[in-house]
């Protein structure tokens, strides 16, 4: 399959060129050329089917055409051996729990499709080594890490802010060493993102080295997770409570609502998608105004979703056509402050005795205060409440169960390199490499 930019100026890339790329020529973002629909049979069976079976599927759908069909099975099986249930909150809404892959975020999935994916290319190819620039606003760059860390012929460095990532969070990009590089910038996740962007745009650099990104901007990251949206429906189908289905994504980047929005593309029976923003809240104000108006990220208790310039909005409009009135008859959205969000964890702990992380607070409120009578809604609940034990524990007053893989990454002594917000010197950084 081809893959075109969202530009429009760059000529089109084989998958393998998008995945090695990461980023068009243009400064767009890539995206296939086909989106597929599934076929009926598909959603007859999809009830009966494991998560592994659904993504393989899927999987198919997008990567059939250039990865041998033997080969994207071992992968998928490999990257996917864990589970992700869906549990009822209250009678109505549902959590997707997406959290219990080795670094405990929903960003398992693609993190380790895309290891794997690559590491395939590169192995046919036997490429030099291939770079991986990772800008992360706290799970990206774990489960990047954590997807890629030993994998032959690939580098990572993970970008991150100073002192706005949890510390357990922190503690699993930065302990692992070996093709492992955390990069610890003052500044914020923009900051970040605006220099791995400035780096594939580079001459020098792209001279020098093999570059790619595992943000979201890459294909081979957000395309995987379309996955879990289908292995979701499938669930709810086994309750009965397979219609009029509302999926409420927590938003930062926006790689995995547009990931659903592909998933419904492909025929997944959804009848609509909520983006819950916390304060940083641009797409919930384009919704609203029309005008797309980026702005400095402010930081908050969700720190995942302090994200004042979300690259997938440029995948978004492409798919939509830039039609703002047809994004908002499928899209709608939602904003919460740091008390808010508080409060839904407070809440919904006392009363459910569920506990949410900060993100899927505001996934969990976005249906309380907006599901119709008629609805069933899910909300993504993209990491362990474990990863913001602090804040968590401080709203419950109890101590927060922390899980053995997270345990494991707490003993590690932290290792980073500490750098300005500053091109040239990130640039002369990884030149000196």
């Amino acid at each position: 399959m081809l893959y075109y930019s969202t530009n429009k100026k760059a000529k089109e890339a084989s998958l393998k060129e998008a995945v090695v790329k990461g980023l068009a020529s243009d400064k767009g973002l890539f995206m296939p050329s086909v989106i597929r629909q599934l076929p009926k049979a598909f959603f007859h069976n999809i009830s009966e089917m494991s998560f592994q079976e659904i993504s393989f599927i899927i999987a198919g759908a997008f990567f059939g055409e250039d990865v041998e069909a033997d080969a994207l099975k071992t992968l998928v099986y490999d990257a996917l051996n864990f589970d992700a249930p869906v549990v009822p909150v209250t009678d109505r809404i549902y959590s997707l729990e997406l959290f219990h892959g080795p670094t405990a975020a929903f960003k398992d999935v693609g993190a380790r499709f895309m290891a794997r994916l690559l590491g395939y290319f590169i192995g046919k190819e036997r490429r030099e080594q291939v770079n991986v620039l990772v800008a992360t606003s706290g799970d990206t760059g774990s489960a990047v890490a954590n997807g890629f860390l030993g994998v032959q012929g690939i580098h990572v460095y993970v970008l991150y802010p100073k002192g706005k990532v949890s510390t357990i969070q922190e503690k699993q990009f930065t302990t692992l060493g070996r093709n492992i590089t955390a990069l610890e910038i003052n500044g914020t996740f923009d900051d970040c993102q605006a220099l791995v962007k400035s780096a594939f745009m580079d001459a020098d650099l792209n001279a020098a080295m093999n570059l790619t990104s595992a943000n979201s901007i890459n294909v081979a990251r957000f395309l995987p997770q379309s996955f879990y949206y289908f292995y979701a429906y499938a669930q709810m189908l086994r309750q009965g409570k397979g219609d009029n289905l509302v999926f409420c994504v927590p938003s930062g980047n926006f790689g995995n609502l547009t990931a659903g929005l592909f998933a419904k593309r492909m025929g997944l029976p959804v009848k609509r998608f909520i983006a819950a923003n916390n304060r940083n809240d641009v797409f919930l104000q384009y919704l609203q105004t029309g005008q797309y108006e980026p702005r400095p990220s402010v930081a908050t208790i969700a720190n995942a979703m302090d994200v004042g310039a979300p690259s997938n909005f440029a995948r978004i409009l492409d798919l939509y056509g830039d039609s703002h009135e047809a994004i908002c008859a499928e899209i709608s959205g939602a904003s919460y402050s740091d008390q808010q969000i508080r409060q839904t964890i407070s809440s919904v702990y006392q009363t459910s005795d569920y506990l949410l992380d900060p993100h899927g607070a505001c996934g969990y409120q976005a249906l309380e205060d907006g599901l119709q009578a008629d609805e069933t809604g899910v909300f993504l609940e993209t990491a362990h409440p474990a990863k913001f034990k602090d804040t968590v524990e401080s709203v419950i007053g109890k101590k927060v169960i922390i899980p053995d893989t997270l345990k494991a990454f707490m003993n590690g002594k932290k290792q980073s390199v500490e750098l300005p917000a500053n091109f040239e010197v990130f640039k002369t950084y990884l030149l000196d490499q």
